[in-house]
């Protein structure tokens, strides 16, 4: 299986040809999921297993497509219709796949919601799209009770789990039953017809509405499938991810199936355990893998020896830079080399390393076909190697697929995001001499210390190097002479405590590794490392805090 020819062999020559067809019809679920269902119905589409990793369920097209058709007639029954937004906050169960794909076949607009929000979180989502519909499991429909009073446009409330009760609660069961089968009458649906409301992971700020379309994720992550993760119709593919991540996009729905390989589905509640997640790739023969460097870096803690890798033939990783430490470790066990991608809620795949090209570690890769990526500066112009500045993606003359339409009701946002010719992506980043890209930092997070710019992930990564150090996060701490000084949070590996001595190791380690001035001034240890519900470190929540540290310091 290791073998098999990368879907990609020359990468110049696809870029310059490869172009994506968008026909002025188009619905994802109708014209990928019942076409593999009509084409050939018994073929793999979904491997689910329950929380113990037992349980085993195998789905085909076939069934999807009956599934999702009943989904949308019990959706249509209850009054749902094209461009209504549709709450949809589920563990990670196939009901999901069903329950989404009926939105999209009726042109409804389903928005994806992690388990882990708050009644807050909920009212804040709900209310801002004006969603009319919810759909949640049991624990989160007494979520959505405590939020009801703050969404007033919320009409239809439907619960997984548990009949029909006079509590305002329909039952998804009790619902599908009475739908019966078939296509739903539903009116087609445009292929620049909304699909899909996501919310951004919210690193800097409130989380803002990513309105996509049939065309930008049903066909646009084609790209993502294809030469990224390189999918092939006989390939179970494992991407480990929340459902209400914009990573579930990327990797558990749309390009897998559009290429025909099949989506591997673990329900794992809370903290997972990473010991059974290895033994489940190799006990289900798990062919391509994708998860978030902070599931690699928990992984790579492990004695990754003592798992099969035989079936295994291709790593991913995208959601923030991979640290290269990790990458070494991770093919030093396994022989095979982890692939870093890049993109954002508002896109698909856009900058990769792939199988046909050498990987440089740490590297963000070069530009996916179909996208011109590009380092410019604040007005616009393109930069040359070794120039900092705006990774953007040019937009003009002609508009790639695979970009979200705009920042919904947030006119402010998108038009900060799109100048010129470009969509100014938020990220900063330097271009090397044969055209690598090289993560530098959120644009907010990059640290101005005596006129030097320092990226974090490169202090972070040379940190992480280190064998006592788990986890860091590194940010700028005011300073009156500096203007700012670089500060690291560290999260002790396994069998390491945090001491004095230990700090300026770390910042002794950090000099030889790194340029001697970009070494943290000031070592803080911590347990943990504030994230987003998607798992990104919230560096802007640190650097918040060591502002009004600053200014009582300064204010007493």
């Amino acid at each position: 299986m290791r073998d098999l020819a990368p879907n990609m062999t020359d990468y110049l020559e696809t870029r310059a040809s490869f172009r994506l067809e968008v026909p002025a019809t188009y619905n994802y679920a109708r014209d990928v999921v019942d076409a593999w269902a009509a084409r050939e119905p018994d073929k793999l589409a979904l491997l689910a297993v329950g929380p113990d990793g037992g349980d085993a369920r195998r789905f085909s097209f076939a069934d999807l497509a009956r599934a999702s058709d009943r989904a949308a007639r019990f959706l249509a029954a209850k009054g749902v219709r094209k461009g209504d937004r549709v709450f949809v906050m589920l563990p990670r169960i196939p009901d999901w796949y069903d329950v989404i794909l009926g939105c999209i076949k009726l042109g409804a607009i389903p928005m994806p919601a992690t388990t882990l929000l708050t009644p807050r979180d909920i009212a804040y989502r709900v209310d801002q799209a004006e969603a009319s519909v919810a759909v949640v499991d049991a624990e989160g429909a007494g979520k959505v009770d405590q939020a009801a009073a703050d969404c007033p446009s919320l009409r239809t409330k439907i619960r997984l789990g548990g009949p029909t009760t006079g509590d305002g609660w329909l039952s998804w069961a009790d619902g599908l039953a009475e739908a019966g089968d078939g296509p739903p009458g539903a009116e087609p649906t445009r292929a620049d017809d909304p699909m899909l409301l996501y919310f951004t992971s919210g690193t800097v700020a409130h989380p803002k509405m990513v309105l996509h379309t049939q065309a930008s994720l049903g066909i646009g992550h084609q790209v993502t499938a294809r030469f990224w993760q390189d999918l092939k119709p006989s390939d179970l593919h494992w991407t480990v991810s929340d459902f209400g991540w914009a990573k579930a996009a990327w990797g558990k729905l749309f390009g897998q199936w559009a290429l025909g390989a099949a989506n591997f589905l673990w329900d794992v509640r809370g903290k997972p355990d990473f010991g059974l997640m290895l033994r489940l790739v190799g006990e289900h023969g798990v062919t391509t893998f994708c998860a978030p460097p902070t599931v690699y870096r928990a992984l790579v803690l492990l004695d990754l020896g003592r798992y099969d890798w035989s079936r295994l033939r291709h790593c991913v990783s995208a959601g923030e830079p991979l640290n290269p430490e990790v990458i070494k470790v991770w093919r030093e066990a396994t022989g095979l080399t982890i692939y870093d991608g890049y993109g954002q809620t508002e896109t698909v795949n856009l900058l990769a390393n792939y199988r046909c090209m050498e990987v440089r570690p740490g590297s963000m890769g070069k530009p996916t076909p179909g996208f011109d990526v590009v380092v410019v500066d604040d007005d616009g112009k393109v930069l040359g190697p070794g120039e900092e500045g705006h990774v953007a993606v040019r937009v003009r003359p002609r508009r790639p697929v695979g970009l979200f339409t705009e920042y919904w009701r947030d006119p402010e946002a998108t038009a900060a995001a799109f100048k010129g010719d470009f969509y100014y992506t938020g990220d900063r980043a330097l271009l090397d001499e044969d055209g690598y890209f090289w993560f530098v930092g959120r644009s907010d997070d990059v640290i101005l210390s005596a006129a030097y710019r320092i990226g974090p992930f490169e202090v972070e990564s040379a940190l992480v190097e280190h064998p006592a150090v788990a986890e860091a996060a590194v940010v700028g701490k005011p300073h009156p002479q500096r203007g700012q000084v670089v500060k690291a949070f560290v999260v002790c590996a396994p069998g390491h405590a945090p001491s004095d001595e230990l700090a300026r190791e770390l910042q002794e380690h950090c000099k030889r590794v790194t340029a001697p001035y970009k070494y943290p001034r000031e070592v803080e240890f911590t347990d943990e490392l504030p994230k987003t519900i998607s798992g990104k470190i919230r560096r802007v929540e640190l650097r918040e805090r060591e502002v009004a540290a600053s200014d009582h310091g300064a204010s007493g």
